[in-house]
């Protein structure tokens, strides 16, 4: 296991600070030599990066990828009701490795399109698990995890693999693997996300769009912008007092080296891409700005964090995900687009995840809190599929975890995890570090990544 001493990413802690003080974003230049690193810690010869794109809220499995054979399509019907997506609504069937027939929503037509060209994997009923449980084992309260079906806790235990928030996130626990502690190994470009987090430091949030810089220094002559930023840098530098004080001073003066780092980073041609003016295209755009100006300096890794609200379905569902989905679906295909684009296809994984899925049976126009969901994995370095396992139509059936069809997963985060950290470059033994939760399952890899 490689370690590092982390770098201070604590700039978000600091985000309304700074913005009193005049520092108002991050600005994209092109570069050379301006990431640090230390080289003794990156035992890595390439660069690969990792997307997290988190649907808040819990997305609805249930009408993302529906069966099409007609027995568990009827099944469907009956337990879906008033939810129910026709054929019609369902793109053209792709199958899995049995022939089995499955649809997805209609609104995901890009997706599919990506899937039929083997570009996309699907794993079903998937969550968070200590180990493999049975619908009996937890009834009976044999190690589910904790606070089941609440938000926060979930959205903690999807973005950590484990029931213990204390140790980070597993994207930050991957990027600890290689020693990684360069200003952008770890960036959200949406909001705070226990996902990145490790060893005690906070990933750096870069809004899209956005440019940081100090106001005020960009004066003339040249010599008197030097002079107020030397002031404001000895001013920093001095001993505060008080640790509270001295820690945001570190902060803040990340905060401009990572400004300097950006703005001195030369330029990078456009792409022809174009990418939807949506908050996950502009998410997903700002994304591949980041991953092109740290992949032409060479062999590295980086993990990022986009998100998109509203998945909180309880009225209104059919409307509002029809909605939802169809933002993800044009924003990851323009996102894969532009790294086949870029040449970096191979290089860079997105995938989704969600803190659960929602219970088959409605609840009027909308669903419940469930468990277990279906999640896609989108790249170059992807082998195409459907893995896992459909759930059993049935309440109180063998997969429903109470009455309401709330799926119990058959495919652990720590699983769903692993199988993109050995892609990234983990071995067996650094897995086992990074998901503590692996070795009570009886296999590391799903197998959906090259």
């Amino acid at each position: 296991m490689h370690t590092h001493k982390p770098a201070r990413r604590n700039f978000l802690k600091l985000s309304t600070r700074l913005a009193t003080l005049g520092l108002t974003g991050l600005g994209f230049g092109p570069a050379r030599s301006w990431f640090v690193t230390d080289a003794a810690a990156a035992p890595v010869s390439d660069y690969k990066a990792l997307v997290c794109v988190y649907l808040f809220g819990g997305n609805d499995c249930n009408n993302t990828i529906v069966p099409l054979d007609t027995a568990r399509y009827t099944q469907y019907q009956t337990l879906r009701a008033s939810l129910t997506l026709a054929p019609s609504r369902l793109t053209s069937p792709i199958l899995d490795a049995s022939g089995n027939q499955y649809g997805m929503h209609q609104s995901l037509a890009p997706v599919n399109t990506l899937f039929n060209a083997g570009r996309v994997a699907v794993v079903l009923n998937t969550g968070q698990l200590e180990r493999p449980l049975t619908r009996q084992q937890y009834q009976q309260g044999m190690l589910a995890p904790s606070n089941l079906f609440s938000h926060s806790d979930q959205t903690l235990q999807a973005q950590t693999a484990t029931s213990n928030s204390t140790i980070g996130g597993w994207g930050g626990r991957l990027l600890d693997v290689f020693g990684v502690n360069d200003t952008l190994g770890a960036v959200s470009v949406s909001s705070p996300a226990p996902f990145l987090q490790s060893g005690g430091g906070a990933p750096n949030v870069i809004p899209p769009g956005a440019s940081l810089n100090l106001s005020g220094l960009n004066i003339f002559p040249s010599a008197a912008a030097t002079a107020r930023r030397n002031a404001v840098n000895a001013m920093l530098a001095l001993d505060a007092g008080h640790p509270l004080r001295t820690a945001a001073n570190d902060a803040f003066a990340d905060g401009l080296q990572l400004a300097d780092t950006l703005n001195n980073s030369g330029t990078v041609s456009n792409l022809n891409t174009v990418f939807p003016g949506t908050g996950l295209g502009n998410q997903l755009r700002e994304v591949m700005k980041l991953i092109r100006l740290r992949a032409q300096i060479g062999p590295g890794r980086q993990v990022f964090f986009c998100s998109m609200g509203g998945f909180d379905t309880h009225t209104s569902q059919d409307f509002n995900h029809t909605s939802l989905l169809t933002e993800l679906a044009n924003a990851l295909s323009a996102f894969y687009n532009a790294t086949v684009e870029a040449g970096l296809s191979s290089q860079i994984t997105a995938f989704t995840q969600s803190e659960f899925g929602r219970t088959i049976q409605p609840n009027g126009t909308g669903t419940d809190h469930a468990w277990g969901g279906h999640q896609f994995i989108i790249g170059g370095g992807v082998r195409g599929g459907i893995y896992g396992q459909m759930p059993e139509f049935a309440l109180g059936g063998p997969d429903d975890a109470g009455n309401r069809g709330a799926w119990i997963p058959k495919i652990s985060t720590s699983q769903f995890g692993a199988t993109l950290g050995r892609w990234f470059g983990a071995t067996p033994g650094e897995l086992a570090v990074a998901f503590p939760n692996l070795s009570q399952f009886p296999t590391s890899d799903v197998g959906f990544m090259l």
